[in-house]
């Protein structure tokens, strides 16, 4: 299971700093949901703590995200959107040819967003460039914490082995191996 991450719109008041007035604002955020429907819902209870109990949120928007990682950073408080060319050759045709994918990273500015971008794609095997860098209107990120990870983990696991059973089956029927058991190592 990946991640499906969900840009809500919220309007809301919000306090400007400048003028010390509540002013309504519109501003995007993510949230790591299965479904639409939950995304509405966790977007609600994780804005529901910044609000009194008279504030009301509206959501005006609900949409997949196109990223295909979420890095935050520690000290950061700006998301910036990276897009990454992975570079592949293709022998058939002889070109070169290029996968964008985008990153969210936060950062402080754009020169630190880059440098975390690239300590980020540091392990990649292929080769990759950075087209593009630019802030983001996303002000914060609410990832999918609620405690049951680890049962996550396991119906992950479960659904893996589940899905290449077969395929196990099918490779161990044309190449069987030789299992030595304990049993047998012992005799």
């Amino acid at each position: 299971m990946s991640a499906t991450w969900y840009e809500c719109k919220i309007k809301y008041r919000k306090l400007d700093e400048a003028s010390g007035m509540l002013k309504v604002k519109t501003e995007p955020f993510l949230v790591d949901a299965i479904s639409y429907t939950e995304a509405e819902s966790r977007i609600t209870e994780e804005m529901s703590v910044y609000l009194s109990d008279t504030e009301e949120i509206k959501i005006t928007n609900i949409k997949v995200a196109n990223f295909a990682e979420i890095h935050p950073f520690e000290n950061s408080d700006r998301w910036f959107k990276s897009k990454v060319s992975l570079i592949a050759f293709d022998e058939e045709s002889g070109k070169e040819r290029k996968t964008n994918m985008y990153l969210l990273i936060q950062a402080n500015d754009v020169k630190e967003a880059y440098d975390n971008t690239i300590s980020v794609m540091k392990d990649t095997i292929g080769e990759y460039s950075v087209p593009s860098i630019s802030e983001s209107p996303i002000m914060d990120v609410f990832p999918y914490f609620s405690g049951e990870e680890d049962d996550m983990a396991r119906v992950e696991k479960f659904n893996v082995l589940k899905d290449s059973v077969p395929a196990v089956a099918k490779v161990i029927e044309e190449d069987p191996i030789e299992v030595e058991t304990e049993a047998e190592a012992e005799v």
